[in-house]
């Protein structure tokens, strides 16, 4: 494998707002200091479930500051993961060298969304961005945000690029996931989707890129590495016993059930920016039983 400096649990972060929609920074310390402390492998400040979209340049930049700050001063090494893609290459490359800039470990670029590249398009995406950086790159192939899914042959190609190490697969699709892990052995695989997340490693995947794990670290891990070591019974009792909640997590678009999930138990998570908003009352109704219950 050519890399896998993310096996096991990252945690694609939520950006916490104050009642204001101004940055909680003082509550991202806490959220990133309760990941560290719960075990998990890696941090992914702005990704979908951050709300990036929606967030300012200097934000971004503080943001990305705060999580590598804390990771410093951790009695753990715990790698920093940034979400850098867009739909425009440039854009998405100037992205990546200030990535690189702010100190963060690997970079994240999801497959450009609306303007719908062809294979080739986003094999020529790819090669661009891996052709001007330095650190490692991970492919997020997530079909249902962007339009475009990354078909296998084409990944083959991505894969033997120098900084390609390792795919983020969202696509929902197990018989994908299968074809990659079967035809890219050199490429780590991690889950995009925390309902998948033990059967993939169970096939040879390298862990998750979480969501559930904003509020749930200790038990995504446990299941996660349970699974990595073969310990299949272990693990499956930690997904049975957390499924009702991977169910609940997506009732409604991602962050908006994971923010008021963790907002309901005490965690600083705060409102969303437009065009999200507040869970339904029914939805709220339906977190609430699943973690009452667990």
């Amino acid at each position: 494998m050519k890399n896998n400096l993310l096996r096991g649990v990252t945690t694609a972060l939520i950006t916490p707002f104050l009642p204001d929609k101004s940055v909680d920074y003082q509550g991202l310390r806490q959220n990133v200091k309760y990941q560290i402390d719960n075990g998990v492998s890696g941090l992914l400040p702005l990704g979908t479930t951050g709300e990036t979209p929606t967030l300012t340049e200097d934000e971004k930049r503080e943001i990305v500051r705060t999580v590598v700050q804390e990771v410093k001063i951790s009695s753990r090494p715990v790698k920093v993961l940034q979400g850098v893609g867009t739909n425009s290459t440039e854009k998405t490359i100037k992205n990546a060298l200030q990535a690189i800039e702010w100190g963060v470990d690997a970079i994240l670029v999801v497959s450009p969304y609306y303007n719908k590249p062809t294979q080739q398009g986003l094999l020529a995406h790819f090669t661009a961005v891996n052709d001007v950086v330095n650190i490692p790159i991970v492919v997020y192939n997530i079909r249902g945000r962007t339009g475009v899914n990354i078909e296998t042959g084409t990944l083959q190609r991505i894969a033997e690029l120098g900084n390609v190490v390792a795919v983020k697969e969202a696509s929902g699709d197990i018989n994908q996931m299968m074809d990659v892990l079967s035809r890219i052995p050199a490429l780590a695989v991690y889950s995009g989707d925390d309902g998948l997340t033990f059967p993939l490693v169970s096939l040879g995947g390298q862990g998750v890129i979480s969501v559930v794990s904003n509020l749930f670290p200790d038990r995504v891990v446990a299941m996660t590495e349970h699974a990595l070591a073969g310990r299949f019974q272990a693990a499956r009792n930690i997904h049975f016993d957390l499924l009702s909640f991977f169910k609940a997590a997506f009732i409604e678009t991602n962050p908006a059930p994971i923010k008021y999930a963790m907002s309901y138990k005490g965690m600083a998570a705060g409102p969303l920016r437009l065009p999200l908003v507040e869970i339904r009352d029914e939805s709220k109704l339906v977190l609430e039983q699943v973690l009452n219950t667990m």
